[in-house]
Order: structure tokens, then sequence, then C-alpha cells
């Protein structure tokens, strides 16, 4: 199915277009011979596409850019929406305030009323870069996920009562439609077979009608009717049937018939994609996979409520049936006691900690309970992020969050009086617990050295301090290569090539160095920004370049560092063995803990979301 000439038949205006033309004329710069037919042409589009789908800075970009064209924005948001509104502020007796509001009120109010929404849509559509690019995707050829992902855009959020998902309008601001990967699998499982040749096998409670217009919606390769019809198919559990957590665990072996885990899961609402035949398939050929069942209304264990898929002979997910692949609050106890026969049990047992926890919050805040500070320090994520079973976090945190007073809580949060948080240089004393608001020059030497609470924006925008040693006694770049790599870290290529460089220094003294991690967004940058200009502003607000060897040290002073955190050290760069600049980075991601470097160009642009690590200069 990995056959180009699908794209090129749905889309003829594409071989032509100039993203298309952009992507030959890159692998013509790169001294490739030139694609010479359409579907070699709309092959090297989809290269490109993957290559920048696997890269974190490429990503970044080609996210920022679907977001920006395809969202709704503020000004394009018809009058007919606020209309709408005006007849709701009616209703709850508020269209007095509306009639002797000003223009910049009513603006002030207009923008209120559609922030949360349009954030909402944005992360509708966000979703979906986010699971193509992940390897949970991997199932879907790449040109069914140009199809699906084209289809997308042009698609709202499910309709109940008429059973779709209808077209978007302009300046709507309905969501883009929801990832249902049971249904998704299914529909890409028959666009496979029908190009395969091989026949669709429906379900036994399947209706003929049902079959029917399933059959007339392939044929068209209609995605909006298949996905409508498939999410309407894939029915959730009865409500009266979550709190029943009787049941049985059923193994199935590497390497087994999928069709034997599919036919249990199938059709129930789990929103796994491994309901999908072909992602079945791949999955069981990685690992063993477990599926918990519970009792049904006639006592027998077919309601699958939690699946643990492994990946050789390590855990590689636990899914649930609860919202976003959550696990539901019922089965807790049932995985726990799953989870014991693993050895990596650890970090599961975390996530199922922190599910009981967020639940039990939930629970208070319902009752009108008071949270306790621990209660606080969880749920604003202070310690620790939020871990859960799903791909994206629990919407019960935000949700959450923002049923709350925060204005409330930070005083409890750090057990202090409103007057000792400060929100702007004039108001920092010696007794200011923490400081919440903009960066202003000089605000680095009038914080007190041990204050920890530093916020732009709370709880999002948080920055942190750290201190390192230097001139520890390692003598050059090899010899921090080594013994990087002697703690079981690793060193990419171009941070090897930094390491090996002549503009790499050591100091000859030990010393300590304070640092501070800072995101770009929080130096008052909202999009994507020249390197040059992010060090110009952390340096006039009292910030240095960081030594050379911060970045190595880093990395091997800083072991603990959390699961997908990406930080780049400003510095002056140093040279590759072309002569081209670079800055070290350090990460850790699936592969482990990594010293690895990006480039370092003035002219570099870095999206708001990331994070440098400055030097802060001592009194």
């Amino acid at each position: 199915m990995e056959n180009s000439k699908f794209l090129e038949r749905k889309y003829p205006d594409l071989p032509g277009s100039r993203p298309v033309e952009r992507a030959v004329q890159k692998k013509l710069r790169q001294g490739e011979s030139g694609p010479a037919t359409k579907e070699s042409r709309v092959d090297a589009y989809l290269d490109r596409l993957e290559a920048i789908m696997k890269d974190q800075r490429g990503l970044a970009h080609l996210k920022y850019r679907i977001l920006e064209t395809y969202t709704t924005k503020q000004d394009e948001i018809p009058e007919s929406y606020w209309r709408l509104q005006e007849n709701i502020m009616r209703e709850r007796g508020e269209s007095g305030d509306w009639a002797n509001a000003t223009n910049e009120q009513r603006a002030e109010l207009k923008r209120q009323n559609s922030e949360g929404v349009l954030a909402d849509q944005r992360s509708s559509l966000e979703q979906w870069v986010d699971y193509f690019a992940s390897t949970d995707s991997d199932y879907v050829p790449r040109n069914l996920k140009y199809w699906i992902f084209r289809n997308v855009l042009g698609l709202a959020e499910y309709d109940k009562e008429k059973k779709e998902f209808p077209k978007r309008s302009k300046g709507t601001l309905k969501q883009f439609p929801d990832i249902n990967h049971e249904a998704l699998a299914y529909v890409v499982d028959a666009i496979i077979k029908k190009h395969g040749g091989t026949n669709i096998e429906f379900e036994h409670d399947i209706q003929p009608d049902e079959r029917a217009a399933f059959q007339t919606f392939l044929a068209k390769e209609n995605f909006q009717k298949l996905y409508s019809w498939a999410h309407d198919l894939m029915n959730p559990i009865p409500e009266h049937l979550l709190p029943v957590t009787e049941g049985e665990w059923r193994k199935f072996i590497k390497g087994s018939d999928p069709m034997e885990l599919i036919s249990t899961i199938r059709g129930k609402g789990t929103g796994w994609c491994t309901a999908g035949e072909n992602t079945a398939k791949t999955q069981l050929q990685g690992g063993d996979f477990y599926v918990f069942y519970s009792l049904d209304d006639e006592g027998k264990p077919t309601i699958p409520r939690i699946a643990i898929r492994m990946q050789a002979e390590k855990i590689a997910e636990v899914r649930g049936v609860a919202y976003k692949q959550n696990l539901d609050p019922y089965v807790s106890s049932v995985l726990e006691e799953k989870l014991n026969e693993f050895p990596d049990s650890t970090e599961y047992l975390k996530r199922d900690s922190d599910m009981k926890l967020l639940t039990a919050i939930e629970t208070k805040s319902k009752k009108g309970e008071m949270l306790t500070r621990d209660d606080l320090t969880f749920l604003y994520e202070l310690e620790a992020p939020i871990e859960g079973f799903g791909y994206r976090s629990d919407p019960r945190i935000e949700e959450l969050r923002d049923a709350r007073d925060v204005g409330a809580d930070l005083p409890v949060l750090f057990e202090c009086t409103p007057t000792d948080i400060a929100h702007s240089v004039s108001e920092i004393r010696d007794t200011t617990k923490a400081y919440i608001g903009s960066l202003e020059p000089g605000i680095f030497d009038a914080l007190p050295p041990t204050l920890e609470h530093v916020y732009t924006k709370f709880p999002e925008e948080r920055i942190k301090f750290r201190t390192i040693e230097l001139g520890t006694g390692l003598k050059g770049g090899p010899a921090f290569q080594k013994a990087i790599e002697s703690r079981s870290m690793h060193v990419g290529s171009l941070a090897q090539q930094l390491l090996e460089s002549s503009d790499f220094k050591v100091l000859a003294g030990g010393r300590s160095a304070d640092l501070v991690e800072i995101s770009v967004r929080s130096l008052g940058f909202t999009s994507v920004t020249r390197y040059d200009q992010i060090c110009a502003r952390a340096q006039q607000l009292g910030l240095d370049l960081c030594p050379e060897e911060v970045g190595p040290q880093l990395r091997l002073q800083y072991a603990d560092q959390p699961l997908d955190e990406y930080l780049a050290v400003a510095m002056k760069a140093i040279s590759d063995r072309g002569g081209n600049p670079f800055v070290f980075t350090v990460r850790r991601d699936d592969g482990g803990l990594w010293l690895n470097a990006l480039g370092g160009r003035p002219g570099r642009e870095w999206s708001s979301s990331y994070r440098f690590v400055f030097l802060r200069p001592r009194k």
C-alpha cells in the first residue's frame, strides 16, 4: 500500500504542487537524481515529510505552520457566533453588562470567550500531528497518512445526532475530529485490503444494510463516510459494567495469529488501534500482548478493559478504555497486581499512583472539600509531571485547574502570604517566596539566590535553577566523551565533533556555575525566533552565555533528566569539521541520555517552546 499512485489518483494536482517541487529541489541540491515521474515526485515529497516528522525542530516548525494555516483566528470568528453568545447572555440575565460595555470591554470579553475554545481547536488538530509523528502510527502506510490528514483538515468534531463528522466551515469554532484509534485502524485495514484484492470480513453482528453502506463508501474511498461509519460502530462499554472488576487476563503470544486478539476487542469501544488487523500483526511481531477482560451481563469475561503490550521483554505501553485511552478508575488494583509480574513495572506503577491521586482530587473537588498543599503541589505538577496511560495529558488536570482560584492557591503552595509573592522587580523583597510575572532587566540580580519558584506564567512557564561543577579534572573533549559513555550515556556524532574541536575549552581550576533554564516564550517571544535575538534578550535580562564545558558537564551531572526533556545550551557556537556552527543540547528519550548538538548560527530559528540553559553571573 506504499504505492504513491494512490495519492496521484486522489489528488491530480499534488505532483506539480509547490510542496512537492520543494522536496524535489532538495533532492537535487543533495546531489541525487531528479524524480522523473509523477509517482516518484510524490515519493520524494513523502520522503521529505517523513524526515521532517522525525526531526524535533522540523516537527515543531511543521506543526506551527499547520496550526497557523488551518485553525480559526480571533478575527475570523463570524458574527453569527457572537449573536448566539449574546442570546446566551440574555438568557443568563447578563445582557445588561454587554449593553453597557465599551468597545474595548466588548473586545476583551470576546477575546476571553473565544480564547479557550480556540486553544481546544488547536489541540484537537495538534493531536493528529503528534500521532502521525509517533511510532504508534507506524501501522499506517505513509500515503494513507497523507490522505487521512488531508481529509481531517476539512472535517469537524463528531455530530452524534447525524452520526457523522461534518465538513468544516470558515471561521468555525468546532474542534477537528477526535482520534478513535480503533475506528481509524478499521478504515486503514479496509483500504489496504481493497488495494490488495482481499475481501472485507465483517463482524457477525453488523447488519446487511450497514455492510452495504460501508462497501459503498469503500468503493468511493470516502474517508469522511468510512470514518463516521467505523466511529459509530465502535460502541463504548456500557456504563453499568464499568464498576465490574471481576474477570481474567489472557496472554496472546508473540507471533500468534492476530485475529485471535482482534476478535476479542473489535466492536467493544476500547479505542485501541490494535483492533486493526495490520496493527495487531505488527504489535504481536514485537512481543506478547496481555488483555484483561471483565465480566459481561452474562457473567462471561468478554469486556476488554486493560491492554499491556510488550516489546521484546519490556512493557511498551499500557492502555485503558477511558478518555484518550487512560485507565478507568475502577481497574487500578487489577493493573497493579498484574504489573508485579514484570521487572520494569515501577514506571507504570507511578502512572497508576498518579491516576489514583488525580481521581481522589477530582472526588474532593466535586464534593467541595478543601485540597491540601500536597494535593495542590501534585495538581499543578510542581515537583513532577502527572503521568497517565493515554497518548496525551489527562484532560481532568486542566479541568480541575480551570475550576480553581489560582490566586488563592499560590500562598498555600508556597507557604506564604500574598505579599510574599512578587509580580514585578519593584515588589521583590528579602522575604519573597515566589515570583510570577514578566522578566525585566536586572531581575536575576534582584531575586534572592535561594528563590526557586520563578514563573512567567503559572504553572506552565517555570524558570529553573541548577548549579553544576566545572573544571572537574577532565582534560579535554575525548575525556568527556569517555566519561559520558562510561555511564551508559550517549554522545551524538555532531557533539563528538564539537568535543574534538580546538575551540572546545575546559577550565583549569574547579568552580561551580549557576545555570538558568528558561524557555524562548518566557524570554518574551511568542513565535519562532533567531538564536542571536534569544541570546541578546537573555543578556539584556542579566544572563550570560555558558562556557563550552557546560554542555558535557550538564550531561554528566544531570542523570535524572526526565523523559522527553530537551535542553539547548546557550553558548558561543563551535564549528564542526565542515565549518558549520553548532551548540550543545542535552536530552533524554527512549534511547537514553544524550549529548547532542544543533545549529548555532545567528539566524537559526527556534520555536517558542524550546528551553535554553544560560549562565547566571554571581554578584
